[in-house]
């Protein structure tokens, strides 16, 4: 089979196009025919070894060479003791800690899939498991009239979670770069804020506050909070997070006010049974096609700087196509400099109609 590999941390560059064996799936896990998968900033961070967090398992090179947590497709085969599923069914999830989903072939543990609603497409689909994640669990508890903010809500988590938080009555106020202030406000929004140019922890307070980007010191996030109130961090700079852990509980004592990291739980009870889970039954995906020019390796660094505004989808299609396509050309960087690779752009929107 073909997979996007590397075997040392580093920019795009590193990246290159081979010929693996196709894995055996063991006790538990199941072999996953790839459909399509999205990129997630978790990629680029296991891409780059930075931060720090990103090298566990794998210090000096990379413990999985194959990225793509999220994944969609067609069960291959099984192994011994799966029964939840069988070949030839169609399936979706966060493989975040077996990755694999920039090749044809993935293993995944059974418990980390859901069989895919037939409503959904599986470029849809595929950007759904880790942003969804994030976002249904990070606006958990928000209710009608309750001032919300979500930093970094131009990106996958932040495009959800603005519309969860809308979904439950809520004052929404988005943050990010300026050239996302028109997208979240499509999303719902109803205040947005350039962090280029305004600092939120000096905005009137909120009741809740959803940090996908965290950097600031704990006593700004207290400012940012009214008595009560709750801010949780998903992602951001390892001092911030530290910070956060170990003094966020002490720095909101005696006013009420809770400060902490999200404990994301992965995984298919963590994202469609809940009750209130908004897909499939009220999830949609917007679908951007665009050039065959752009290239999978040239769009990283573009999605990673906070450029695009949605979640690249790179369908097993396009995959196939471009693959072929680059065997065909001549010199030894052809592989990775050529690749051809048409991609999708999966703006993940949770539809606010009821179902």
């Amino acid at each position: 089979m073909r997979a996007v590999v590397y075997e040392r941390y580093g920019p795009p560059g590193v990246l290159r196009i081979e010929q693996v064996p196709v894995p055996e799936p063991g006790p538990g896990l199941v072999l996953i025919e790839v459909v399509a998968t999205s990129i997630n900033l978790s990629d680029w961070e296991c891409l780059r070894g930075r931060p720090l967090y990103s090298r566990i398992g794998g210090l000096r090179s990379p413990a999985r060479q194959t990225l793509g947590s999220d994944i969609a497709g067609r069960v291959a085969a099984v192994g011994a003791g799966v029964t939840a599923f069988e070949v030839g069914d169609e399936v979706y999830g966060d493989n975040l800690r077996l990755k694999g989903g920039f090749a044809e072939f993935a293993l995944a543990p059974a418990k980390v899939l859901a069989h895919k609603p037939e409503r959904l497409s599986f470029v849809e689909a595929s950007a759904i498991p880790q942003a969804g994640a994030i976002a249904l669990q990070g606006t958990a508890g928000m209710q009608a009239g309750q001032r919300v903010l979500i930093n970094g809500g131009g990106g996958g988590s932040g495009s959800f979670a603005i519309q969860l938080a809308k979904r439950a009555g809520a004052h929404v106020t988005g943050v990010d770069n300026g050239s996302k202030l028109d997208f979240m406000r499509g999303l719902g929004a109803d205040e947005v804020v350039d962090y280029q140019c305004e600092d939120f922890t000096r905005l009137p307070p909120f009741d809740h506050i959803l940090d996908l980007v965290a950097h600031r010191s704990v006593l700004a996030y207290r400012r940012a909070l009214l008595p009560g109130g709750r801010y949780l961090c998903v992602g951001g700079t390892v001092p911030t997070l530290l910070r956060v852990v170990t003094l966020g509980a002490l720095v909101g004592r005696g006013t009420g006010r809770r400060i902490g990291v999200l404990p994301v739980q992965q995984g298919p009870d963590h994202l469609s049974r809940s009750p209130s889970a908004p897909w499939p039954a009220r999830c949609r995906s917007t679908l951007t096609a665009r050039s065959a020019s752009m290239r999978l390796l040239r769009l990283w660094p573009e999605s990673a700087r906070g450029r695009l505004s949605a979640r690249w989808s790179w369908s097993h299609a396009e995959r196939t196509r471009g693959l072929a396509d680059s065997r065909t050309r001549r010199g030894a960087e052809a592989p990775r400099r050529r690749a051809g690779l048409s991609q999708a752009v999966s703006r993940s929107a949770c539809s606010r109609a009821a179902s």
